[in-house]
């Protein structure tokens, strides 16, 4: 035989081979994907004064945002006691406020917004930093946004909960929460966090817990100190897929840390999550400052009306934030600080969604 002939017959061979491959593994060049970018664009300074706030926004030039959060920078003097989020939400333009009527507000956000707000005092060193999680996806091609939200809290000590839930048929991949005006300057979203619209859950009133699969609403939980307000309101956001998925080929689960602290007047406490390999992609995640037991019992404030949330932000494993451009994190990190006051029972609460597109909703 000529080497022009074997030549020929090998590749005769490699054609056939090939066509058998696509035939055994059909749907391959079609496998279901999804992958996200962090987009920070730094710090926001400010606010400047006391009993003002800023705001911050990153925004996803390719891919539709799954969520996002923030982190701020507040100093090491007692000026820091009051520096707290005030917002970590969906915008349509990174300018904009879903704000008006409850509902299904907006649809295929690509831009994050990060508030922070001031107490009595303020300092130079305050800052707050965006972070949209920015997501690609054949699978999930749409987006939409709903917003819930009720007056309150506007009484001393106390905290107001509300829920958003995504439509039937749809995926919740992300969320968010947010409290006005900054003017009240103890008046503070205290959680942001997945959950369930049922029974089991309390109708949002108790959070996804480690493990928990394909949660539909996010809840947004606003805490206030000694001020007052007949204006406070507090709103939550669901990031949601519309209902053109399917979702034999898509799948959600939580990872969830709760740990103690901070206990002690002015210091500040984080806690971690992560998702593991079996559990999918990292898509969004949710923090609080709490009076423990948010998984198994109904929402509660901590006792002092000082604990706040510093930030809600991707990470890697030790908790150091997730630089721009980052792709595919896996951990997600809250960072919490107890205000100028002692506040023993408190606890710090992370959440980290991750999302599957190789194996089937559990519905």
């Amino acid at each position: 035989m000529s080497m022009k002939t074997r030549r020929a017959t090998a590749a005769g061979k490699a054609l056939f081979l090939t066509a058998l491959l696509t035939i055994a593994v059909p749907g391959t060049a079609h496998a279901k994907t999804a992958d996200v970018t962090v987009v920070s664009p730094g710090p926001t300074m400010g606010p400047p004064t006391p009993f003002t706030g800023v705001s911050s926004h990153a925004d996803c030039p390719d891919g539709l945002v799954s969520g996002g959060g923030a982190d701020q920078a507040i100093g090491s003097d007692e000026m820091s006691n009051g520096n707290h989020v005030m917002g970590m939400v969906p915008s349509a333009d990174g300018a904009a406020e879903y704000v008006d009527t409850a509902g299904v507000v907006g649809t295929d956000a690509a831009h994050w917004m990060a508030f922070g707000g001031s107490g009595s005092r303020s300092s130079d060193a305050f800052s707050t930093t965006p972070y949209a999680i920015c997501l690609s996806s054949n699978l999930i091609r749409h987006t939409q946004v709903v917003m819930n939200k009720a007056q309150g809290p506007s009484s001393g000590l106390s905290s107001k909960l509300v829920t958003a839930t995504c439509p039937a048929g749809t995926v919740l991949i992300g969320g968010g929460a947010r409290t006005t005006p900054a003017s009240v300057g103890s008046l503070k979203p205290i959680a942001s966090f997945p959950t369930f619209n049922d029974a089991d859950h309390h109708f949002g009133a108790i959070a996804a817990g480690d493990g928990e699969r394909d949660p539909d609403a996010w809840t947004a939980v606003g805490g206030i100190g000694g001020g007052r307000g007949a204006d406070n309101m507090t709103y939550a956001y669901a990031i949601c897929s519309t209902d053109d998925i399917d979702l034999k080929h898509v799948s959600t689960t939580v990872r969830f840390t709760e740990v103690s602290g901070p206990n002690t007047a002015s210091t500040g406490q984080t806690a971690t999550a992560g998702c593991t390999r079996g559990d999918g992609q990292l898509i969004s995640g949710g923090a609080a400052v709490s009076g423990g037991n948010v998984t198994t019992t109904d929402f509660s404030k901590a006792t002092s009306g000082g604990p706040h949330l510093n930030g809600s932000f991707p990470s890697d494993a030790a908790g150091t934030p997730a630089a721009d451009g980052t792709a595919n994190p896996s951990y997600w990190t809250a960072a919490t600080h107890s205000g100028g006051s002692p506040s023993a029972g408190s606890y710090s609460d992370v959440w980290a969604l991750c999302l599957d597109v190789r194996h089937g909703h559990k519905g």
